[in-house]
């Protein structure tokens, strides 16, 4: 089966997690991405945890990830040499990726108008912190500043009004705002199918994280209102929250008041709840909240999460399980539905990797081979390019690649 983007050439020139990861999505979708790395390697390389497993320690997982199916070339982009390199190379692509500040576009020759001159036709993509236009367009910008911190979901994520600011595990706003550009990426490529001329994409850490608070946006852009943060007793439906089990595992509800309340008494075995005058009505529940919330809790403490999981279930309710990261590999959802694809490495064997979440039903999409090694296609691209060997030696002795 044909991959959907097999016919398609990446320059990539970006680091550590946000922009590579949308280049992942586009190898993983058969994409040739050659990732333009500088002479030493992206900075990312060898930051992320060992796995604890003999044999696995040195394998660099975090890095995989993000750029496995990749091509690494290393050039010194300060370099004028280097620069026509990868506008040579942007002569014969179809996108163009970076994260660069627009002034270090500018500053590398590799700005919309810049590679546009080269290939009319090219999507030029762009993923930044905050934009490329306003006063905050020069702030370089991580996930857990640009995404959680501006964009108030850390403040609304605390516990109660006075709650400490919870931490992100790492990148989950860096591959929110990749999946956001792999859109933006493809509605360039359809125009520039349909028109012949290329286009600008771009998006940022900032936009991406209040485009996922839009329930909350929606509302607080017209009466700018602070958003409440509810403590657990303070939640307006008893049947919306989330409690701890016997055995220290947690779980979530999710289900309508009105439809919701008489099956869930049901479920947990409290009927009687359906009679008691202080939770008669919604109103009545939502007063008595911080009365309820204890009592459930003393209900729940009495099974572990899984025994009460099949409980749940036969009551019809909708619930989800809070599962440690740990866990979630062995679950049997994430199995049946290939969540975490075996990768072949000739050095370390079969491992486990992390599947983009889409899937096509008629077209190969998944990841084809390990992240490349620092410079690894550097020689290879550069003959493809019409380089001979002289030339090559040379740029290699005067550092313009490594």
């Amino acid at each position: 089966m044909p991959a959907p983007l097999e016919d398609i050439t990446v320059i990539e020139i970006d680091n550590w997690m946000a922009a590579p990861s949308a280049g992942a999505i586009l190898a993983d979708m058969g994409a040739r991405v050659i990732k333009i790395e500088p002479l030493q390697g992206d900075p990312m390389r060898n930051n992320g945890r060992p796995a604890k497993v003999d044999g696995l320690s040195d394998f660099d997982f975090q890095f995989d990830v993000d750029n496995r199916g990749k091509e690494s070339v290393c050039m010194d982009l300060t370099n004028p040499e280097a620069q026509k390199l990868v506008l040579k190379l942007c002569e014969k692509a179809e996108i163009f990726l970076c994260n660069l500040l627009l002034e270090r576009q500018q500053k590398y020759q590799l700005d919309p108008a810049t590679v546009m001159k080269s290939n009319p036709s090219i999507v030029h993509a762009t993923l930044t912190g905050y934009g490329t236009s306003g006063p905050d367009a020069w702030r370089p910008g991580y996930d857990v500043t640009a995404f959680f911190g501006r964009s108030g979901l850390y403040d609304a994520m605390r516990e109660g009004e006075t709650g400490i600011v919870p931490m992100a595990r790492p990148a989950q706003g860096d591959h929110t705002a990749g999946l956001a550009l792999v859109g933006a990426i493809l509605g360039g490529l359809r125009v520039a199918e349909k028109t012949g001329t290329g286009q600008a994409v771009e998006t940022s850490l900032f936009e991406t994280a209040v485009w996922t608070q839009a329930s909350d946006y929606c509302t607080t852009a017209v009466d700018e209102a602070p958003v409440r943060k509810r403590a657990r007793d303070q939640m307006l439906l008893p049947t919306a929250n989330r409690y701890p089990c016997g055995d220290g595992k947690w779980i979530v509800f999710n289900m309508p008041e009105a439809s919701g309340w008489p099956k869930f008494c049901h479920g947990i075995g409290k009927p009687e709840w359906l009679e008691d005058e202080r939770f008669a009505d919604p109103k009545g529940r939502y007063r008595h909240m911080h009365v309820l919330v204890p009592e459930i809790d003393e209900v729940l403490a009495t099974k572990g999460r899984d025994e009460w999981g099949k409980i749940f279930d036969e009551a019809g309710l909708i619930w989800g399980p809070v599962l440690g990261l740990h866990e979630v590999p062995s679950d049997q959802q994430a199995q049946s539905i290939n969540l975490f694809p075996l990768i072949h490495n000739d050095e370390i064997g079969e491992y486990r990797s992390v599947s983009i979440p889409m899937r096509f039903h008629h077209a190969e999409v998944g990841p084809k081979r390990s992240a490349p090694k620092t410079g690894e296609h550097t020689r290879e691209t550069l003959e493809k390019l019409g380089l001979d060997s002289t030339e090559i030696e040379t740029m290699l002795a005067n550092h313009v690649i490594a």
